[in-house]
């Protein structure tokens, strides 16, 4: 993986990338709004300031870059250890990725679905997107109809029971 730039385009490149309203970000919150789910952007409320979060469900999304969340990792690792500055990147890399893992489980245990997509996909299948988005909504209504339901009988029971 031979860099093909000169340091000073190389460094100019790397201040351009954004952490907010990337290209990734801003396709999947349009088609999120047009099929007429609201959101919040980079919720600072929550751990690891996710991109899109929809606080009625619950769900928070995070838009991933292929390259610094390490997609297929097992193919990418050896690639940049052949590189220029292979330390920093490996251990970069290495690190986004386990905070990745500690942010989703942090998410998790105080009760919100974590959705993950790399940022090709989100390009290349927008509507896909969309609808794992639209199925977590989907299962969670159908989870907690199923908790409603658990409760009425519960309480129903007791009643009997009296």
């Amino acid at each position: 993986m031979a860099d093909n730039l000169t340091v000073e385009q190389r460094k100019k490149n790397m201040q351009h990338i954004k952490s907010k309203d990337t290209k990734i970000e801003i396709a999947l919150r349009k088609a999120l709004w047009n099929k007429g789910y609201r959101y919040r952007k980079n919720y600072c409320l929550l751990p690891g300031k996710p991109d899109i979060v929809l606080t009625k469900y619950k769900i928070a999304i995070f838009c991933d870059s292929e390259f610094f969340h390490g997609k297929d990792w097992e193919i990418l690792k050896p690639r940049l250890q052949k590189t220029k500055n292979s330390d920093y990147w490996v251990n970069k890399i290495s690190r986004n990725r386990e905070r990745d893992a500690e942010i989703d489980k942090q998410l998790l245990f105080e009760g919100w679905t974590v959705i993950r997509f790399w940022g090709k996909d989100i390009i290349k299948k927008t509507d896909e997107c969309v609808r794992v988005v639209e199925e977590t909504i989907f299962d969670l209504k159908i989870g907690d109809a199923e908790d409603q339901l658990c409760e009425l009988s519960e309480e129903n029971e007791w009643i009997q029971n009296k």
